[in-house]
């Protein structure tokens, strides 16, 4: 069945691909850009997201301006108004979406927040995270207990050199204690310790500790543009 928002249908498959905040027909939002090949942001700036009819339009306050029309029958595939082909992806969890083009990679989060107006503020779904202090923020799918991982935990990602897959999360559980995940040379570690246990499905990894924390790290996370 189609949802309605402000009198206009939206497609299903959009529906399911974005997260509450964006189910307006137009919203604030935050876009983060990173060049081709980089896993570190060229810059941070303020954005808006729209959507109609399956189109997708992203205004940057940097004045350029996206306009994605979904193309072929996989969901998340889209062409620019220059016909360049853009991929979207579901990387951050429900802090946003990326959005892959042939020159850049914009990260779009619905917490429209600067990293300076973030910084301590309890609302931020990214606290005390800030990508004032760290190369990127997210929010990662985690569990306490039981591998449900049907919570959010926020995370800050410091990325190591460019192409060298390596990067260290900070990430807060569900009670409110920090996990460090180090990743590097294809593996993950943790220098808090613990019985570590890790696999990777696609482009996620499935990480647990002492058969009590469970968190799952996109590569997006790790990699970054």
């Amino acid at each position: 069945m189609s949802k309605r928002s402000h009198g206009k249908v939206l497609p299903p498959l959009l529906l399911l691909a974005i997260t509450p905040f964006a189910l307006a027909d137009s919203t604030g939002a935050r876009c983060d850009i990173y060049p081709a090949g980089s896993d570190h942001a060229s810059a941070t700036i303020p954005c808006t997201f729209s959507q109609y009819q399956g189109n997708v339009y992203i205004d940057r306050s940097d004045g350029v301006r996206h306009e994605l029309r979904p193309t072929g029958d996989v969901p998340g595939n889209f062409v620019d108004q220059a016909g360049k082909a853009v991929y979207r992806q579901s990387g951050l969890g429900s802090a946003g979406l990326i959005f892959r083009m042939p020159e850049e990679s914009v990260f779009v989060y619905w917490d429209a927040s600067s990293p300076e107006q973030a910084a301590g503020d309890e609302d931020n779904p990214m606290a005390p995270y800030t990508t004032a202090e760290y190369d990127a923020t997210t929010l990662l799918r985690c569990s306490l207990e039981d591998p449900s991982h049907d919570a959010s935990c926020p995370a800050g990602i410091r990325r190591g050199p460019p192409g060298s897959g390596a990067a260290t999360i900070h990430v807060t559980a569900t009670d409110g204690s920090e996990r460090v995940l180090e990743f590097a040379d294809g593996g993950v570690t943790t220098p808090g310790g613990g019985e570590l246990t890790w696999g990777k499905q696609g482009d996620e990894w499935y990480i647990g500790i002492d058969n009590r924390e469970y968190y799952v790290v996109p590569e997006a996370a790790v990699y970054g543009g």
